[in-house]
Order: structure tokens, then sequence, then C-alpha cells
């Protein structure tokens, strides 16, 4: 672990308010609405992709990274402190701003193909921002949290994810069996009908199994995936009837990036790495060195913390403000904004991070997570010992 700490006598948390900044990044959209009024530049229909992965990954460069921790003996008031939890509450209702006024842009605006396009890429942005939200949220254990979480899931048809992620993903996470783990040598393009497949899967199985131990069909209310769909299906449906049809395919492309852009993140959050099984047939305990980490500042403030995967998934009860940096974990090469573009474009993916892989493994791809086909070209060209 950082030895960057502060006495906890002394301690403040220097980025209290600061971990706002998660609510007004669901405005994008409209911030780029405005600029378009006050420009006529057409290129602002596109604002929210070139916020994030233009001015977020130039404003990590130039901020840098912030490996300091939290004192643990400050770690309990930190998570009863509520003020942390509002942070993140205020950022649903603002999603659902931006996807009313995408649907009031495409049926009331004589938009182009284009612009109507970058309306759609531009608020699916912010419902793949909003799954990180309900991450946050789903991780509680507080009933009212857990609502709010697919809520926010619920623009992007993503429900599901509220119980694969924490019953599925975090069990199995970095073993053969996760399919929201990627392997070294898989592009993005195809992990994405792996994991979005797998995961759906995944949810429906494990709400089977846990409705069958609770003597309820897997048909009933009580199936947390056919609530949260139910909740997708009553806002596309109530969104289509008020706006009319031409809302429609501006819904279900908002939707698909939105949930494109979690299985982007998930795709470069533990590339290549693998738990190993004991002699008993289980995987060793998840530490810190399965999970790629990143303390780039900018990005962590608005995605409350993600970067720091790697103390989540080794202490998924740890709330985000008390996440915490350790030496040992592999180190991305730059924020998430900044790996997603790079993830997009195969060749150059696999330049920087294989070879990242093989030195967090010294040299030894046995222990790596090899994409099936390809294990003897990558044992051939990157196995050390």
């Amino acid at each position: 672990m950082s030895t960057a700490t502060l006495n906890a006598g002394n301690w403040v948390d220097q980025k209290k308010f600061l971990w706002l900044l998660g609510a007004p990044v669901m405005l994008l959209p409209i911030i780029g609405y405005a600029l378009f009024e006050l420009t006529g530049l057409g290129l602002f229909w596109w604002f929210s992709p070139l916020f994030v992965y233009g001015i977020v990954p130039l404003a990590d460069y130039l901020i840098g990274e912030d490996t300091s921790n939290p004192p643990e003996s400050v770690v309990p008031r930190l998570e009863k402190e509520r003020y942390y939890r509002y942070a993140t509450y205020l950022a649903v209702p603002l999603q659902y701003v931006s996807l009313v006024w995408g649907c009031w842009a495409v049926a009331t605006l004589d938009l182009a193909w284009w612009a109507y396009l970058g309306a759609a890429i531009s608020v699916g942005m912010v419902s793949g921002l909003a799954i990180n939200t309900g991450h946050e949220l789903g991780h509680k254990t507080d009933g009212f949290e857990q609502w709010l979480a697919k809520i926010a899931l619920a623009s992007s048809w993503y429900g599901h994810f509220f119980v694969e992620h924490n019953r599925g993903h975090h069990v199995r996470v970095a073993t053969p069996e996760d399919p929201a783990s990627s392997r070294m040598g898989e592009s993005f393009y195809a992990f994405l009908p792996r994991t979005v497949i797998g995961s759906l899967r995944s949810a429906w199985e494990i709400e089977a199994k846990r409705l069958q131990r609770n003597g309820h069909s897997v048909w009933s209310i009580h199936n947390n995936n056919l609530q949260a769909w139910s909740m997708s299906l009553v806002l596309f449906v109530g969104l289509t009837a008020y706006f009319g049809w031409i809302a429609l395919p501006f819904l279900i492309i908002q939707a698909v990036y939105g949930f494109s852009l979690l299985e982007v993140v998930n795709y470069l959050e533990h590339y290549g790495l693998r738990r190993e099984k004991l002699e008993s047939g289980r995987y060793e305990r998840c530490q810190p060195r399965h999970s790629w980490n990143s303390n780039h500042t900018v990005t962590n403030l608005l995605l409350y913390q993600l970067q720091r995967h790697s103390d989540h998934h080794a202490n998924p009860t740890r709330s985000y403000q008390a996440l915490r940096h350790f030496d040992e974990a592999p180190q991305l090469p730059s924020g998430y904004a900044s790996m997603i573009v790079l993830a997009y474009i195969p060749q150059l993916w696999f330049r920087v991070m294989d070879p990242k892989v093989v030195a967090h493994h010294g040299g030894d791809l046995t222990k790596a997570s090899l994409q099936p086909g390809k294990e003897a070209a990558l044992m051939a060209r990157y196995h050390q010992a």
C-alpha cells in the first residue's frame, strides 16, 4: 500500500467537494446544445464524446495522479458521512434531465442524421456514466440506494448488471468463468459479444437460483432482473408515446452505446489477469494484483474513484471515498478516458498493454489469462520464464 498518507489527526479530504463533479457531467449533452446555439458549430452535437475522449485525458495529463490514501483510522468516519452518498444521488435526476432533453431535441428540432446520431451518442455516454453511478449505489445494502441503482441502469436497459456484477463478477473476477474479465490477445470487439451475452445469461441463472431457494418462481415480481427490465420498458414506452416514434431509434442507440461504454471499461479493468486455482479447487482470494489500477485524478473524480479498481475488488464493501492505492497493483499508463480510445484500436491496445501484462507476471505467461486460440503465438512471442 502507498505510504503517501497524512497523520490522521490532521487529515481532511481535500477532494470532498470535488466529488460533486460526477453529477454535472450528466448534463454534457445539454451543455453541447447550448454551445451549438451560441456558435452554430454542428460538432457540439457530439460534445459528450469530445469532452470525455478529448478534454478529460488532457486534464488527466496536466493534473496528474494522486496516490495518497486516507488514514485507516478515519475510514469509519468517511464511510458514515452521508454527504458522499448524496453526491451520487444527485447524478441520477440529472441523468434523466439529459435523457428527456435528448428525446425532445430529436422530436422537435429538424436534425440532420449526423446531428441525430451525435445527440444519441452524447446522451448514450451519459447513460454509460450512469451505470457507474448505479454500480456505486448497487453495492450498498440500503433498499433506497438499491432502487436508485436500478433507476440509474434503466436508461441503458442494463438492469441485470445489478445482479451479475455483485453476485457474479465479484465472485468470479479474473477467472475463466467470468464473462466480464478480458483475456490477453482478445480484442474489445471479440470481448463485447462474449461479455454481453455471458453477463445476461449469468444474471438470469444467479437470480433463478436465488428465487428457487426462497420458494419463488423465476417469473415472479421478486425477480430483480424482471424488475429492472420492466422499469426500462415503461421508460422507453412512455417516452416514445410522448415524443413520437422518432424518439425510439434515439433511445435504442443511446442505450446500446451506454452499455457498450460499461463493457469497454470492463475490458480494460482485468485484461490478461488471472487468479490461481488452489488445490482445493477454489480460486485464490481476489487481491489488488488482479485488477488494473489508475490514480489519474480527474477521471477518478468524475467516476467516483472507479479507477481504484484494485482495492474495489479486493474490498468490495468500501465506498468510493475510502478506496486506496496499492503499490503492488498493476497500473494503467493513463486514465480510463484515454484507455477506452486505445481499446477501440486493437493493434495499439495490444502494443501498449501486452508488454505490461508480461511485466506484471514477471515474464511468466502461464500466470496470465490468454485468449483461446492465441496461446501458442503469445507464449512464443512473450514468455520469458
